[in-house]
């Protein structure tokens, strides 16, 4: 009987394990994890993973590296790249990145075809990809020392945030004219946060966010004055 190896992970695959035959992978679920809201109340999955070991001996050396090395990268850059990078390979979306960091922020701007499979529909693959970079990132340091990690795809960030911006306004004076509750379409939090930043100082209308993901939404309300 062949030695067994095992590991337990959290939110991690053993599918891009190089040399790996996944068909020989046996996994036993430890515990399903918790969403939370918002992150709070957040419990990651936790998988068990075992394999023969003469099964890694065997595959080793069939699967090349495919991650390019980057020296130049700040140890939180290169582990922003190799995600957004493994990311884009496994939804199949051709693409070459760069990083950028400067002013407690770190850039990661992709550029290729196939950045609509990236972006996602209302940009919800990227927002969450951002999202989980931060996420990884703020394990790394200190709260308060942690760079903000923006994933951006061919200036897509800049084009939808003008987007939302004027729908935004044209929602605001909507509201205004007819005294009445506008919707917005669903919406990543991330955009959310966009169009409550944009009003929050408008003294016609305030705004607040209704429904539960994925479909949760912003709301204008026209200010009611009070005598």
């Amino acid at each position: 009987m062949s030695d067994e190896v095992s590991v337990e992970a959290t939110g991690e695959t053993v599918g891009k394990a190089p040399g790996l035959d996944k068909a020989a992978v046996r996994f036993q679920v430890v515990t399903e994890g918790e969403r939370g809201l918002l992150g709070v109340g957040y419990e990651p999955a936790r998988v068990l993973a075992s394999v023969d070991a003469e099964s890694v001996d065997a595959g080793a050396g069939d699967e090349p590296a495919t991650h390019e090395l980057h020296p130049e990268d700040s140890d939180d850059a290169a582990v922003v790249r190799e995600l957004v990078e493994r990311v884009a390979h496994e939804i199949g979306a051709r693409c070459t990145g760069a990083i950028e960091e400067a002013d407690g922020e770190l850039v990661a701007t992709c550029e290729g075809p196939d950045l609509g499979l990236l972006i996602g529909r209302h940009g919800q693959t990227i927002d969450a990809l951002q999202y989980l970079a931060n996420a990884i990132v703020r394990r790394r340091h200190p709260a308060a020392d942690s760079p903000r990690v923006v994933v951006d795809a061919a200036g897509y960030r800049e084009r939808r945030e003008t987007t939302l911006h004027a729908v935004a306004q044209r929602s605001a004076e909507q509201a205004t004219a007819t005294e009445a509750r506008v919707e917005l379409e669903p919406m990543t939090a991330i955009e959310r946060k966009v169009v409550h930043e944009f009003l929050k100082d408008d003294p016609e209308v305030e705004t607040t966010s209704e429904g539960t993901e994925p479909n949760r939404f912003v709301v204008v309300l026209p200010r009611r004055s009070v005598d």
